[in-house]
């Protein structure tokens, strides 16, 4: 067993595939998993790593011949569309990216026998209980969480081995993509007035911590669902007031 690793492996890295890596999640992924694997990251937008490979997930037949060029271990999908306004005005495009790509995605994995780790959104619920555990039956009142649970069906019906991760209000500092935490900051460093709503409880989720949760998930050997977010639940507006501190 190499001494890095906990796989039965000698001193091999295992490979390790992960979609929107220029992404605020991908992106941290890629620099933490770096140390204990041979890590290809894949983007569709602007590469943040020189080593970045194109790939459209939406595209089954690219999919495929980067699978079997590639032939990795793990999977880590953490491409979508998760703009839920743009969601809305757009379904045939986040129904092609969040259900179609991750179907894609899956079929490979099932064909190179790649564990999947798919990472899902706390939208999938309508709201209405709070503080939700695995066992809940979702119910998503929009079309991103629609999108979202599609792609999680698609993972359990496709990909024998795999294991499902949903977050809640991913932040972070990340040089284009845009989240709560930045626009808040922005916000204020042009001296914008914002006005936040008090009534909307989330557990923010530090993307830090969300990639050593998914990296953790795969050394573990983790399978099945698991809800995997920031521990206190708060109000969007105490959340900026926390962030303006």
């Amino acid at each position: 067993m190499c001494e890095k690793q906990k796989w039965p492996v000698k001193c091999k890295m295992r490979r390790l595939l992960v979609t929107g890596a220029s992404g605020l999640l991908g992106s941290r992924i890629v620099e933490i998993a770096r140390e204990d694997y041979d890590v290809i990251p894949l983007h569709n937008t602007k590469p943040l790593h020189p080593d970045s490979l194109k790939l459209d997930i939406t595209n089954r037949k690219e999919v495929f011949n980067l699978f079997r060029k590639t032939k990795p271990d793990v999977l880590i999908h953490t491409a979508a569309e998760t703009n839920v306004d743009k969601c809305e005005t757009q379904r045939k495009l986040a129904w092609k990216i969040n259900v179609e790509g991750t179907r894609n995605v899956a079929e490979a994995c099932s064909e190179a026998n790649a564990k999947m780790v798919y990472v899902s959104t706390d939208y999938v619920f309508n709201g209405e209980k709070g503080l939700y555990i695995e066992e809940d039956a979702p119910n998503p009142i929009n079309h991103y969480g629609i999108t979202k649970l599609e792609g999680e069906d698609q993972v359990k019906k496709t990909c024998k081995t795999h294991v499902i991760l949903r977050t809640s209000v991913l932040y972070g500092w990340h040089p284009y993509k845009r989240n709560f935490a930045m626009w808040v900051i922005n916000s204020l460093k042009q001296k914008k007035k914002i006005s936040i709503i008090t009534d909307h409880f989330n557990t923010p989720t530090l993307a830090d911590n969300l990639a050593e949760m998914t990296i953790e998930a795969v050394q573990k050997d983790l399978q099945g669902l698991y809800h995997a977010s920031g521990s206190q639940r708060i109000s969007r507006y105490e959340f900026a007031q926390q962030i303006i501190k």
